[in-house]
C-alpha cells in the first residue's frame, strides 16, 4: 500500500491560495474601476429615465399662467422650449439652472422699458411692477407734496410709456405799491360861486402787497395777491367849491347922484336917481309875529334908523340898494321912506309897514313892481 503524503497535499493548497491573493492584489484597481463605472451607469440610467419622463409644469409669465407638458429637466431648457426669453432686468422665481419636476410652478415677471423725465433729464428705466410709482422708484427720485406726476402714481404702464415729473415750487414775494389820493370836493357857502380852494393837500398812501407765486420747473405759471398791509395811509385832497352867489352890483346913491328920469304922478313931478324894475313887495307890522317884540318891549315900533314906524310912510329896505332916510315912489303904492331893515330884505326887495298884523298878512307877497328912488326929500305938488 502506498503512503499518504501530507506534505505534498499541504503544498498544493498553499500554492492555490497564494495565486488567488496575488490575482486579487494585482487587479484591485480594476475591481474598483469596474464598481465605479457600474454605479455611474446606474445613475445615468436613472437620470435618463427621469429626464425623459413627461412632466406637467405651470409657467406664469406677467401674471398669465399656462400649464405645459415637457420632458426637459432643467429650467433653462424648458424656457428655451417655450420660447420664453429672460432679460437682464426680468425677475424669475427660481434660478435658470434649477432642475424641474412634475407639478413645479415657475413665475416670470418681464421688465418693460419706461421713459422718466424729471429735473431736466430723460432716463430709460426697467420695471417689473409696471406702475408709475415703481418707475420713479427705479431712479430713486424723491417727490415733494406739490410736485405733479403724469400719469398718476397708481396708474399702470405699457412698454415705452413716458412718466413726467414737474417740480412745483411756491414762493411769496412782497411789492410796494403807491395808492393815489382822491380829490374830494365840498361846497363852501362862504366862497364865491365859481371859485375853488384847496383846504387839505392830498398825500399818496403806500401799501405792501404780498403775492403767492407758483413755479413749474422754474417757470412762473401763476401769481395771486394774498394780502395787503397799509404802510402809509392815504390822505384825500379836499377842495372847497364856492356856492356863494355874487351880490348884485349896487350903485351907491348920494345926493349928488344925477337924476336918471323925471316922472309925474298926479299933480307931483319928481326926478328919480334910480329906477328899480321887478321889485318884490312884502308887508310887516311892529308886533311879535314880524319883529319878535311885544308892546312892552322898549324897542317896540322903533326902526333900524331910530324912527317910530308909521303906516303910509315906513318901509324896510336893503341899505345897499336904497339909502336909509331916502324917499321912494312905489308904483301903485305911493311915496314911502326907507327907515327900517330886515334880515330877509336883500336886493330888489321892500317890506311895507302896516299897523295891523292882519293887514300885513292880507298884503302877502307881490312881485313885478317898479320903484323910483328919489332922494332924502319928499317931492311936493307943484
Amino acid at each position: 500500500m502506498g503512503l499518504i503524503q501530507f506534505k505534498d497535499t499541504h503544498g498544493q493548497r498553499s500554492s492555490s491560495m497564494t495565486f488567488a491573493m496575488r490575482w486579487k492584489h494585482g487587479n484591485l484597481r480594476l475591481i474598483i474601476l469596474s464598481a465605479v463605472i457600474s454605479i455611474a451607469m446606474t445613475f445615468m440610467f436613472l437620470v435618463l429615465l427621469y429626464g425623459t419622463a413627461v412632466k406637467s409644469v405651470s409657467v406664469v409669465v406677467n401674471g398669465q399662467e399656462t400649464v405645459v407638458k415637457t420632458k426637459q429637466w432643467v429650467l433653462q431648457r424648458l424656457l428655451d422650449e417655450q420660447a420664453i426669453t429672460i432679460g437682464p432686468h426680468d425677475e424669475i422665481s427660481v434660478p435658470l439652472n434649477s432642475p424641474i419636476k412634475n407639478g413645479d410652478r415657475i413665475v416670470v415677471d418681464q421688465a418693460i422699458p419706461v421713459i422718466v423725465k424729471a429735473d431736466g433729464k430723460t432716463l430709460t428705466v426697467y420695471t417689473t411692477e409696471k406702475t408709475v410709482q415703481a418707475a420713479i422708484g427705479e431712479v430713486n427720485l424723491s417727490l415733494r407734496n406739490d410736485d405733479k406726476v403724469t400719469p398718476p402714481l397708481t396708474e399702470s404702464l405699457e412698454a415705452n410709456d413716458t412718466v413726467t415729473v414737474v417740480r412745483v415750487d411756491t414762493k411769496v414775494s412782497k411789492q410796494e405799491k403807491n395808492v393815489p389820493f382822491s380829490i374830494v370836493k365840498k361846497n363852501d357857502p362862504n366862497l364865491e360861486q365859481g371859485k375853488e380852494k384847496v383846504v387839505q393837500s392830498g398825500k399818496e398812501g403806500v401799501v405792501i402787497e404780498s403775492f403767492e407765486q407758483k413755479y413749474e420747473n422754474g417757470v412762473l405759471v401763476a401769481s395771486q395777491s394774498i394780502s395787503e398791509v397799509v404802510e402809509t395811509a392815504v390822505v384825500d385832497q379836499i377842495v372847497a367849491v364856492g356856492t356863494k352867489k355874487p351880490e348884485p352890483k349896487v350903485t351907491v346913491l348920494s345926493s349928488n347922484s344925477p337924476s336918471v328920469a323925471t316922472v309925474t304922478k298926479g299933480d307931483v313931478t319928481f326926478k328919480a336917481k334910480k329906477v328899480l324894475e321887478s321889485v318884490t313887495l312884502t308887508a310887516y307890522s311892529a308886533g311879535v309875529a314880524s319883529t319878535g317884540k311885544d308892546e312892552d318891549h322898549p324897542q317896540y315900533g322903533i326902526t333900524a334908523s331910530g324912527t317910530k314906524v308909521q303906516e303910509g310912510r315906513t318901509i324896510a329896505v336893503d341899505p345897499k340898494v336904497v339909502p336909509m332916510g331916502w324917499w321912494v315912489y312905489i308904483e301903485g303904492i305911493g311915496f314911502r321912506r326907507a327907515e327900517d331893515t330886515g334880515s330877509a330884505i336883500k336886493g330888489n326887495k321892500i317890506d311895507v309897514y302896516f299897523d295891523s298884523e292882519s293887514k300885513a298878512n292880507k298884503f302877502g307877497k307881490k312881485s313885478g313892481y317898479t320903484v323910483y328912488i328919489l332922494g332924502p326929500n319928499k317931492p311936493t305938488s307943484s
